[in-house]
């Protein structure tokens, strides 16, 4: 467990003297050129708020995305509502978060009318082909930098391989991610048990602010179409879901489909194809549905249900985050999230690198971006978008 001084040495400037025009100028940049789902958000904001602008350390870093990843919603912009709120205060987490998500958002509505007046949506593929191999090289660096903080000795180091192989053989990540918390809090609080003398008093539970908040927002059951029954409904799926797009599919097939009909399965699938293929947050995927199904007033509606519940989890769990490491249940605990949580990056890249790097110029542009991120320490986001414009004109000549 970190000393009093290494935590103080580890505390942001916080509300620094022009900080909210600082978090507003670099989220925006990061909700337009943040491509690659959220283990890629998470390096390249890395990548800006630790490496480069010194925000704050590796660790206070990591114990903000431990944090995002105890509650629902999504982990990598409650992570940039964090980041925001360290460095300009709550106004920072207002600016720095409405920021990252509003570029997404409105290329998603741009594709959605697209798709409503011409029947049919760009795939985006000529574009991922450049910026995959890109992304590749951006979460590699993220994971080493973390890493080097986060495993603290062979026992840390075996959870996270432990979350990385039992995800890649079908493990569900929030049991892994939980599971991980639970390990470490137990071994190490086992430890601490057994050496304690008689007549110690020990709290062998958490404290109950340490559990994340869950609030669920009942929906009615009509297929009838309004508009205060579609915000509800994406305020019950922000407020309740953990884990990836591929959750988030589930989710909306069962309202959406099943439950309301208000859309086709292949209307589905194409929302969240649109969702992953535009930068910025994946659950932008609710401003398509919002847009089919009521326009843009729907799109509006299901853009704020959605994304309402990561800010005022984040909120509510600011006043909690300081009393994490002063308690040795909730510090392990943390270490166990934080440690599981890069196991799952580390999976999540295996992944991507096998449906990214699938021939020579990918494997070219891995390695260029890679040298170039490390060597000369280039901006991820101008990487990724010089990705994206060599995959466009790669495709044309081919």
């Amino acid at each position: 467990m970190a000393t009093r001084d290494e935590l103080e040495e580890d505390l942001p400037a916080l509300k620094a003297p022009g900080g909210l025009r600082e978090v507003a100028l670099l989220m925006f940049r990061l909700g337009w050129t943040a491509f690659g789902g959220p283990a890629a958000h998470t390096a390249m904001l890395r990548d800006e708020v630790v490496v480069r602008r010194k925000w704050m350390t590796d660790r206070h870093f990591l114990d903000l995305m431990g944090a995002a990843n105890l509650i629902p919603g999504p982990n990598s912009t409650e992570l940039v509502i964090h980041a925001s709120y360290q460095r300009a205060g709550w106004r920072g987490l207002v600016v720095g978060g409405s920021l990252f998500i509003l570029p997404a958002a409105f290329l998603v509505l741009v594709f959605a009318w697209l798709y409503v007046e011409y029947g049919t949506t760009t795939t985006g593929e000529w574009l991922l082909y450049g910026i995959k191999p890109v992304v590749i090289a951006v979460v590699a660096q993220a994971l080493w930098g973390l890493g080097r903080v986060a495993l603290k000795g062979p026992f840390l180091a075996a959870i996270a391989a432990g979350v990385l192989a039992l995800y890649l053989l079908g493990g569900n990540e929030i049991a892994l991610l939980f599971g991980g918390a639970a390990v470490v809090m137990l071994v190490r609080n086992w430890r601490r048990m057994r050496s304690a003398r008689v007549g110690t008093t020990l709290s062998i539970a958490p404290p109950a602010w340490a559990l994340p908040l869950v609030a669920a927002v009942a929906a009615g059951a009509t297929i009838e179409y309004s508009a205060s029954r579609l915000f509800l409904t994406f305020l019950k799926i922000g407020s309740v879901l953990y884990g990836s797009g591929y959750v988030l599919l589930a989710f909306l097939r069962n309202d959406f489909v099943e439950r309301l009909g208000w859309l086709t399965e292949k209307q589905l699938l194409d929302a969240v194809a649109v969702g992953q293929f535009t930068p910025g947050p994946v659950f932008t995927t609710a401003t398509f549905v919002g847009y089919v199904v009521g326009g843009f007033p729907g799109a509006a509606l299901a853009t704020l249900g959605i994304f309402i519940p990561a800010f005022a989890f984040v909120a509510l769990s600011i006043p909690v985050l300081p009393h994490i490491r002063k308690s040795p249940w909730t510090a392990a605990a943390l270490d166990g999230v934080n440690v599981a949580a890069l196991g799952l990056m580390a999976a999540v890249l295996i992944e991507l690198a096998s449906a990214a790097i699938v021939d020579a110029m990918t494997v070219a542009l891995a390695a260029v971006a890679a040298v170039l991120l490390i060597r000369f320490r280039v901006n991820s986001a101008w990487l990724v978008l010089a990705g994206g414009l060599i995959g466009i004109a790669w495709r044309g000549l081919t």
